[in-house]
């Protein structure tokens, strides 16, 4: 008897974990690879894999203030972290579009890729706030493993990499600014892993 009932709760948790997939995979959620399962006569399909869930610990807020910066650190990074690995995806194909090229073919291909680039994103940068701009400095290092001030330095030049970096001071920002999800940056990681996960 206590058998009997222990399948029928381990039945029930499977089909309602597999509505639960079903619900999430038509909702475009995630992709739900069926399987079939036979027991005791009846077919059951389940996904064999759940979306990653993550737990951290509440958070806890010492005044209205801090958790208003909070939230608000919540909205840049959603709109920040696209466009940091637009940039990612930017620089990969452009080092691969250059790998065989000679040094002229690259200057006239960056020059045409920037001008794309400009006409693509600048008027979204240019609306962009001045946390925004900060948080997408620390997000593009975070996607590239480059600093902004490595990356203009690397295909603009050392003359435009001080420049920039001197325009960004004048807006208490650094283009060096390295990105430290372990510590300085952990509640930005915690943010992104959980934006990530459809958790946030």
């Amino acid at each position: 008897m206590k058998e009997f009932f222990c399948n029928k709760i381990i039945i029930g948790i499977i089909i309602a974990t597999a509505f639960a997939i079903e619900a999430k995979a038509q909702a475009g959620l995630f992709v739900s690879y069926q399987v079939q399962v036979e027991r005791n006569g009846d077919t059951l399909y389940i996904a064999p894999m759940l979306p990653p869930a993550y737990c951290y610990p509440p958070m806890r807020f010492k005044n209205k203030k801090a958790e208003k910066f909070y939230w608000k650190t919540v909205r840049n990074v959603k709109k920040c972290l696209p466009y940091a690995r637009i940039v990612s995806k930017v620089l990969n194909k452009a080092n691969e579009d250059m790998a065989d090229m000679d040094e002229k073919q690259k200057e006239i291909y960056l020059k045409s890729l920037e001008k794309e680039v400009k006409r693509k994103y600048e008027p979204i940068v240019r609306h962009m706030t001045y946390s925004q701009g900060k948080i997408l400095i620390k997000l593009i290092d975070r996607e590239t493993n480059l600093t902004s001030y490595e990356l203009i330095k690397l295909y603009r030049g050392d003359l435009a990499a001080f420049f920039w970096q001197g325009v960004a001071k004048l807006f208490n920002a650094d283009l060096k600014e390295e990105y430290d999800g372990k510590d300085k940056d952990k509640i930005i990681e915690r943010i992104i892993t959980l934006v990530e996960a459809g958790q946030l």
